[in-house]
């Protein structure tokens, strides 16, 4: 029995982790925990004439209005021959200021249970969370690939990540198909975005690529590098509209508009993670191209014969003159991907706090519009905001935990399926986890950093704006 515990004690250890933690994000509901204090806004509502002003939400489809803006239900009461009547007409409108009104509400559990797609982000937070310890285990793990497939415990690690994937992909692509979530011209463009991603990807994956990024795809068959292809392109379209909402969350926030409210900005310190976060994201992006890693890394003629006396100072010589070595190169710019990533979970709160601050400032614009204004599309507008909160949340997870999780699968370490014919005859396990899930963890950063900046581009010249 000893001999037993001690020859799969990191397999049990893994499973022990495993159970522990999905005990304790279960029981103290640590996923909502994450989400609780984030301030949401909510129409009035008036009923009947002598109870005064109820806060409560109205579904979008209350109304009997046409379609209004691309995407999102026009909540209008009134038609068009009724509102260039009322222009025409020169009496005085009555104007209600109850329904000019917007209730600011501190979300709590009791609030969150009743969101869209609560039942899938606590899900994904709790699969990612645990999958990503079990990895970060196995690497402080005495793990010996002689020791066998079970007992050096990399099963653990391999199974959780592939699921954390696999989930959050299949999450991302549901929430493409919402209809009420996002525009229709959103889900068109993503489509596109899917496009170029494949394009781009048979690019990548041919030896054309190898002069421009530092992978290399020798070891991957023609089957292998089509299905690698495959999911470039559908991580491209379905990263298009989570990048969306990032990007008019991060305008916001930064105060880009000039708006100068409190209510809807972010402070100086949020906005300098922010700001820290996009710079490090496309900084990491950029120490896999090969014209900087050439820059930055220190290239060694091995070849030349030298005393050992003198190829230490040259060594050091050129270690201070062109740069670091290959090994340090490596692990800065995985500690670059890694910072980055964490960022952009660190500051996940604050962004689907802008998220829902837009629908704020959609309303302070209604208001001051006209002097009677139509505060109908501002109701939808907070309605589908706060309706969609948890799937706000998910898009905002998603891209982050891929790359950590694709990241982590490159690192581990010990893997012995030689004994395994059915894997090894698909595609070898160290060429899929080491290269191609490092190359999967750049390319969600990669395609994270163009998306942004391109639309942080157009919203600075004005071709997009937040309303």
């Amino acid at each position: 029995m000893i001999q037993f515990l001690l020859s799969y004690k990191n397999l049990i250890l893994h499973a022990l982790l495993s159970l522990s933690l999905t005990l304790i994000l279960t029981f103290f509901k640590i996923p909502t925990v994450f989400l609780q204090g984030v301030h949401t806004y909510i129409h009035p509502d008036t009923v009947g004439q002598g109870n005064g002003v109820k806060a409560a939400i109205r579904r979008p489809g209350s109304s009997n209005s046409g379609s209004g803006i691309e995407g999102y239900q026009n909540l209008s009461s009134k038609t068009g021959a009724e509102l260039r009547k009322r222009n025409k007409s020169k009496e005085k409108v009555d104007f209600d200021e109850n329904n000019a009104q917007i209730f600011r509400l501190k979300l709590d559990e009791g609030h969150l249970q009743s969101r869209l797609y609560i039942d899938e982000y606590r899900s994904a937070f709790t699969i990612s969370f645990i999958a990503l310890s079990c990895i970060l285990l196995q690497n402080y793990l005495n793990v010996s690939k002689k020791s066998g497939f079970l007992a050096n415990g990399v099963l653990v690690p391999v199974l959780l990540g592939g699921l954390g994937v696999g989930k959050l992909f299949m999450l991302l692509t549901k929430i493409s198909f919402e209809k009420s979530a996002s525009r229709r011209s959103e889900k068109q463009l993503s489509v596109l975005c899917g496009g170029l991603g494949l394009m781009l990807g048979l690019l990548i994956c041919s030896e054309m690529a190898s002069s421009v990024l530092d992978f290399n795809f020798g070891s991957i068959d023609g089957f292998g590098r089509s299905s690698i292809t495959v999911i470039m392109g559908l991580l491209a379209g379905l990263l298009f509209m989570p990048a969306t909402k990032f990007a008019r969350s991060f305008w916001l926030g930064t105060d880009q508009l000039r708006c100068n409210l409190s209510m809807i900005t972010c402070g100086w310190f949020t906005r300098m993670i922010l700001h820290a976060n996009n710079i490090l994201n496309i900084f990491a992006v950029l120490l896999w191209i090969n014209p900087l890693t050439e820059i930055l890394v220190n290239t060694r003629d091995s070849n030349r014969q030298r005393t050992s006396w003198a190829s230490n100072i040259e060594d050091s010589e050129k270690l201070v003159g062109n740069g670091l070595s290959r090994s340090d190169f490596i692990k800065f710019r995985l500690c670059c991907l890694l910072i980055s990533s964490l960022l952009q979970i660190v500051t996940l709160r604050s962004n689907l706090q802008m998220y829902l601050n837009e629908a704020l400032l959609c309303w302070y614009q209604r208001l001051h519009a006209s002097k009677v204004p139509d505060l109908d599309f501002s109701r939808a507008k907070v309605f589908l905001h706060n309706h969609y909160l948890c799937l706000a949340a998910l898009q905002f997870l998603a891209p982050p935990v891929l790359v950590l999780l694709f990241l982590g699968l490159s690192q581990i370490g010990g893997c012995s399926f030689e004994n395994l014919p059915f894997i090894t005859s698909l595609l070898p396990y160290s060429a899929f986890v080491k290269e191609v899930a490092l190359f999967m963890a750049w390319w969600v950063a990669f395609v994270w950093a163009v998306l942004t900046s391109v639309i942080l581009l157009l919203h600075r010249h004005g071709i997009l704006y937040v309303s």
